[in-house]
């Protein structure tokens, strides 16, 4: 048995306009999503990683709920359900100068139904008394804080909250199987490679998209190895929203890539340089899981005149240049093209990322390195860097390289680390994880190391 150690899954809901894009920029304390005074804005769930206190936790910023009648907003609605069901903690947003009406009950009600542990944040307390929050204790909801984002009131304490329930989720004890998540945009010709996997029918397949609604699972064995194939429902490109088809969430995806060891990013063969499938990517990197692109539908390509195999691949390797690590592949369900190579690159990714390396080995590395390029320095400052462990716990490539002035060491210099350390270590298809730590700052598992120049990248 295996200990589930994921990243909780922490989602705003709410009618719209209730401030739920600005508490989730107050959170990240940065721009990600649009804020509008305009109802109904945000029409995509926007995720990103946050951090507070030592303790991590995905953000997701759904969109809000409005009249169910609407087609457009009854899929907004869904959303909301799925929210609920997927999340970890979910945060129902409402307005404090704004009387309780049916879709804040209605809100809540659905965020209740999940069973999962569920906070109120009564938000604009500035514009109203103090014993106004008292109303909504009729949600039934226990656990209220109120905050003010435009006056950056009540964050903190609202951070505080969310790390105190992130303690309530369980951590669930799991078999030893690889787990595999297929991830990609609508149509993409993920439910065909789950179903050539399988070699069955146990995902529908259409030429229509938004066919798959949830996770499809199913389990095969490769060299003795459990391998269990998780087939997601596809993220819709942002604006993106067709009449009659659900508006997909980022966040099924998102909960897929938490509980999978290696995820499968499908690239379609006739576009492949969309900005969406790169975000993906980025997800999975930053959830530090193992990745393989697979440029889909391969069939339809290769058959066109003055067509270029490796001009093709070039021009997809420099648009992932950012996740260069990770090995890229070309596939067509109906020939069976390569499917079988996907489970010997995936033993080879599982290999790297179960590898632990010495601490003597690791630390006459980091000396080789830092002799022949060692840290430049900013403000008269010059970091040194003394030693460096792995992470003996950590499900992924960790490493803390505790030293001196840290903070001054550029991102740049990472980078180089990083270069090094994958040349003399063979950490196929996984993204490594380098932490700078001042060496008097002490660290125990389960709370985030200090990281004094920034997080990894």
């Amino acid at each position: 048995m295996t200990i589930n150690r994921r990243v909780p899954i922490v989602a705003l809901v709410g009618r719209a306009n209730v401030g739920k894009s600005s508490l989730f920029n107050a959170i990240l304390k940065r721009r990600e999503a649009i804020v509008a005074r305009e109802a109904g804005t945000t029409r995509d769930s926007i995720s990103a990683k946050a951090n507070f206190d030592g303790q991590e936790f995905w953000i997701v910023d759904t969109a809000g709920i409005k009249n169910p009648d609407d087609e457009f907003e009854a899929s907004i609605q869904s959303q909301i359900i799925q929210a609920s069901d997927s999340a970890d903690i979910v945060l129902v947003i409402v307005e404090a100068d704004v009387a309780l009406n049916e879709e804040d009950r209605k809100v809540a009600s659905l965020a209740l139904k999940s069973r999962k542990p569920v906070i109120l944040v009564v938000n604009k307390i500035d514009k109203t008394t103090a014993d106004a929050i008292y109303e909504f204790n009729r949600l039934g909801i226990k656990e209220i804080v109120p905050i003010s984002v435009t006056q950056s009131t009540g964050i903190t304490n609202l951070l505080s909250t969310i790390t105190k329930n992130i303690d309530k989720v369980p951590i669930t004890k799991e078999a030893e199987r690889l787990k595999i998540a297929l991830l990609g945009r609508p149509n993409v010709g993920k439910s065909s490679l789950f179903n050539t996997i399988l070699n069955k029918q146990q995902a529908l397949v259409a030429a229509r998209a938004g066919t798959t609604r949830d996770v499809n699972r199913g389990v095969v064995k490769y060299n003795g190895q459990e391998i269990e194939i998780m087939d997601t429902a596809g993220i819709r490109r942002p604006g993106r929203i067709e009449k009659g088809i659900e508006q997909f969430s980022v966040l099924r995806s998102l909960a897929a890539i938490e509980q999978a060891d290696i995820c499968f990013l499908l690239i379609d063969a006739m576009e492949p340089n969309v900005d969406l499938d790169q975000r993906i990517a980025g997800m999975v990197k930053e959830a530090g899981r193992g990745l393989i692109l697979i440029v889909s539908k391969w069939d339809t390509l290769s058959e066109r005149e003055n067509f270029s195999y490796d001009d093709f691949l070039k021009q997809i390797g420099g648009e992932y240049e950012f996740v260069y690590w990770a090995p890229l592949i070309v596939t067509s369900s109906i020939s069976g093209q390569n499917v079988t190579k996907l489970f010997e690159l995936s033993s080879k990714i599982k290999q790297a990322r179960d590898m632990k390396i010495q601490t003597k080995t690791l630390n006459a590395w980091l000396g080789r390195a830092v002799r022949d390029h060692p840290p430049a320095g900013l403000k008269n400052r010059s970091p040194k860097l003394n030693y460096i462990v792995q992470e003996d716990d950590n499900p992924i490539p960790a490493f803390k390289i505790f030293g001196s002035q840290t903070a001054y060491i550029h991102w740049s210099y990472r980078r180089y680390l990083e270069r090094r350390m994958r040349e003399e270590f063979d950490f196929f298809g996984n993204p490594i994880q380098l932490w700078f730590i001042e060496k008097h700052i002490a660290h125990k598992h389960g709370s985030r190391p200090v990281i004094q120049s920034g997080d990894p990248k």
